[in-house]
């Protein structure tokens, strides 16, 4: 009769294999860290893997704060010593971890942070201490291997950007013993040998190649130095001590003499832009301007004194010419009237009557006789005709009766 067994049983009965087998209870791993998860308990899950397998690990927070002595992260290479058991829940056997290490180039790392740690502590990082580079420098200073491809790409741009900068090379070992001392003398060799711009850096590596890098003699020549400097160490991924330290940081050596060498064509190419756009805006300027002295010269013109005087002449003359028309206009209506006048006086005076038959008498001495009571006989009067005068003598005087 067949006998059949739960998950639990079975997982159960595989955990009790693990539990007694003495290899599997205290067990030392090396592999690189995957998936690595800080829990909010403070357990840590990650995964430890090698080129063809993976392990499932947790360090309890109970083992943390005594077996680990730094920030685990992915990609790390460690050494983990720990017992391996079945967790019967999920069925899954892992690895519970109690004490971690770094491996081979981890040790390096570990070092690596604390000097980043005291030397940003002592300013060493400050961006308030950071020189600006000079924006068109003629002699450069490069702290880098007498050969290799780091050189050789500087000379290529530096030939291509501006040929007429001055390129000045302390060969030194950027990598292996003694190499830190070495660029550290380079450092200040060109710091008192008064170029514009010190370039240090190499291609990239392992953060073993690139350790020199790392080290306080370089860290202390850059901070001491007076002089511009810009770091390209490695590749853009790569983040040295110097980098830190440098007023400018590259991400290569080639980047590093882009940044530290104007590019002339461009500067020309914008030069002439720059030309080109302030032609356009004197003329577009000059052409306002003569619109403004065209119409400056038109109000100028009518308001000269001599086209005033001119204007005020004509004026003057047209109503000159007015008032003489008005004038004579008014002297014929005038004169008209006078006629008109005179033809009624004529009509109206006495001489004119004189010449129905009447007569003008008057006296000796001209006064004018109205009444036969101005007379006397004997004394002579005078009448006037229309065409002459006569002297009479009255001698019989007859007044109408009353």
């Amino acid at each position: 009769m067949k006998h059949i067994f739960s998950v639990t049983q079975i997982n159960s009965y595989i955990h009790r294999i693990f539990e007694s087998d003495y290899a599997l209870k205290k067990i030392y791993l090396k592999g690189e860290v995957s998936n690595c998860k800080y829990h909010s308990s403070g357990h840590i899950y990650f995964t430890l893997k090698d080129e063809k397998s993976t392990l499932r690990c947790v360090m309890f927070s109970s083992d943390r704060f005594k077996g680990l002595a730094f920030h685990l992260e992915d990609g790390q290479l460690i050494e983990a010593c720990g017992n391996i058991s079945v967790y019967e829940q999920a069925g899954t056997y892992q690895l519970y971890v109690r004490k971690i290490e770094l491996a081979g180039a981890g040790e390096l790392y570990v070092r690596y942070e604390r000097l980043k740690q005291e030397l940003a502590e002592k300013g060493y990082f400050d961006f308030e201490r950071k020189k600006p580079l000079p924006a068109y420098p003629e002699k450069i200073g490069i702290v880098t291997a007498l050969t290799g491809a780091a050189i050789e790409d500087i000379r290529s741009i530096a030939r291509r950007r501006n040929q007429t900068v001055q390129l000045y090379l302390y060969p030194a070992k950027v990598q292996g013993e003694g190499a830190s001392a070495e660029i550290a003398r380079g450092i200040r060799y060109f710091d008192k040998a008064g170029v514009d711009i010190i370039i240090i850096g190499r291609g990239g590596g392992s953060i073993e190649d690139l350790w020199a890098f790392n080290e306080m003699p370089v860290a202390d020549a850059i901070y001491e130095a007076d002089t511009p400097i810009i770091s390209g160490t490695g590749h853009e991924v790569d983040m040295t001590i110097a980098d830190y330290c440098a007023d400018v940081r590259a991400a290569t050596p080639s980047a590093a003499c882009e940044l530290a060498i104007p590019d002339m064509q461009s500067i020309f190419t914008k030069l002439s832009n720059y030309r080109e756009a302030l032609d356009m805006q004197a003329e577009q300027r000059c052409a306002q301007l003569r619109q403004q002295m065209i119409l400056l010269q038109r109000q100028l013109e009518a308001g000269r004194p001599d086209r005033k005087l001119l204007k005020h002449k004509l004026l003057y003359e047209r109503l000159e010419n007015r008032l003489s028309q008005a004038i004579k206009e008014k002297y014929r209506s005038r004169q008209q009237m006078f006629s008109r006048y005179v033809d009624q006086l004529s009509g109206l005076a006495p001489t004119n009557r004189l010449k129905g038959g009447y007569a003008f008498a008057q006296t000796k001495d001209g006064r004018p006789v109205a009444s036969i009571e101005q007379l006397e006989k004997e004394v002579p009067f005078f009448l006037t005709f229309s065409d002459g005068e006569a002297e009479v003598i009255p001698v019989h005087l007859k007044k109408n009766k009353k």
